[in-house]
């Protein structure tokens, strides 16, 4: 600088500037979040109305029968195999008469009709469900006698399939490789069918639930890749189920503090494990006409309260109000609305459970998968605790008008996609 010249000050922001900008840059962060949380459930939801409708459950319990047999005992929800062997096989006399005997809930008319057309079942079935051994396919075919009988709430008809794999190759080192193609999407039927298999083969018991992107597996499959797969099944269902993603945004919007996240997450993730769980041990088993519409109007009325509490209370509506530091630092209206998360998380671990069909006779094998499924489930509701709640909550420390202004949008719009997804159930149903 040269001597004498005038020393120009730096340019400095205010604090009131900084703190303005922290306010909108905390603001722009959280409704961010909140809103492509959002965004991102809707996407993946093709079909919100549906989100555990409109597929199937395949059940099949495979077992090695001696000599270089294996046996598929194999479960089929009888309405949509008829109409899709009917279209595959054009076998139209098949379905005229099945579906006549499924009307009429005539259980040894839809098992005569299945007996009558086993030829068109066999052709139908083997092209779709195959076991290889060594490499080299095992010849299968179809055995007596069939059976239909409720399942899922649905009838169901047992197919029972032998495969006689090649006497030099019945063990071999990868085992036998088992692929399920059986109602796949491009039937345009149903979607995203699943096949749930337990098995006892090559001196190895497990489970394994197979589908479009994972048609086949081996029984000689580690536990750890065996666990993985469930593990990532049940991750996948929580991200791609709409439903259950806008009711942990709504959760997560209308809690206080951090304390409230964690207890009400914890309460619904207790709940919903319970019913979970038992559903695998056969103890409950509702249809899904009852529980899809109630996880429907769950969502809603998480979303509701919230609501209702900004209409009550404004600006104070995320307030704490706990006298004498209450009983884990909750108040009354928190206690109420941990309860209710806790039934609705009940229902909602039914929700999961339909999602694999797992009203199959119970297994030790299958339990712990299905456990697993259930632990895939619980890491991504943590990651998206993890993603929305912080911003949130500096939003509300930096512009607290501004939070309740972004809280109320975002739970608005998830209560209106609560009511209209607990409409359209309640017709489909």
């Amino acid at each position: 600088m040269i001597p004498g010249t005038p020393r120009t000050a730096s340019p400095r922001r205010s604090p009131h500037t900084t703190a303005v900008l922290g306010r909108v840059a905390a603001t722009v962060l959280a409704a961010l979040v909140l809103l492509s949380t959002v965004l991102v459930a809707l996407v993946g939801g093709a079909a919100p109305a549906s989100a555990h409708g409109f597929s199937s459950v395949v059940y099949a319990h495979v077992t090695s029968k001696g000599s270089g047999v294996v046996q598929a005992r194999l479960g089929l929800e009888y309405d949509l195999m008829l109409v899709s062997v009917g279209t595959s096989e054009h076998a139209d006399a098949f379905y005229r008469q099945g579906q006549a005997a499924w009307d009429d809930g005539d259980f040894p008319a839809m098992t005569r009709v299945a007996e009558q057309h086993r030829d068109t079942m066999a052709d139908y079935v083997l092209d779709r469900f195959s076991v290889t051994s060594g490499g080299r396919e095992c010849r299968g075919t179809l055995q007596q006698p069939m059976h239909v009988d409720m399942q899922d709430e649905v009838p169901y008809a047992e197919v029972v399939a032998d495969f006689r794999c090649p006497t030099s190759a019945a063990h071999t080192v990868a085992g036998h490789v088992v692929t399920s193609k059986l109602f796949p999407d491009s039937e345009t039927f149903v979607k995203d069918t699943k096949t749930i298999v337990t098995y006892a083969v090559d001196s190895q018991e497990g489970s394994a639930t197979l589908d479009a992107d994972r048609p086949s597996f081996s029984t000689e499959q580690s536990a750890g890749a065996r666990f993985w797969e469930f593990f990532q099944l049940g991750a996948e269902h929580l991200l791609t189920g709409i439903d259950h993603i806008l009711f942990l945004v709504a959760l997560i919007a209308g809690s206080r503090r951090l304390r409230e996240v964690v207890f009400t997450a914890s309460a619904f993730t207790i709940a919903h494990s319970i019913t979970f769980i038992l559903a695998a041990l056969g103890v409950v088993s509702p249809p899904s006409i009852v529980v899809e519409p109630l996880i429907a109007l769950s969502i809603a009325a998480v979303a509701g309260w919230y609501l209702w509490r900004l209409f009550r209370r404004r600006s104070h509506a995320d307030e704490l109000i706990v006298p004498d530091g209450g009983r884990f630092a909750l108040d009354r209206a928190g206690w109420t609305r941990l309860a209710v998360v806790f039934a609705f998380g009940l229902i909602h671990g039914l929700g999961f459970a339909g999602a694999l069909g797992i009203h199959e006779a119970f297994s030790w094998q299958l339990l712990v998968s299905l456990l697993i499924f259930n632990v895939g489930i619980e890491a991504v509701q943590l990651a998206i605790i993890v993603i929305v709640f912080p911003p949130l909550s500096l939003l509300r420390r930096k512009a607290h008008r501004a939070s309740l202004w972004v809280t109320g949008i975002v739970t608005a719009g998830v209560f209106v996609m609560g009511m209209i997804w607990f409409v359209e159930r309640l017709a489909a149903g």
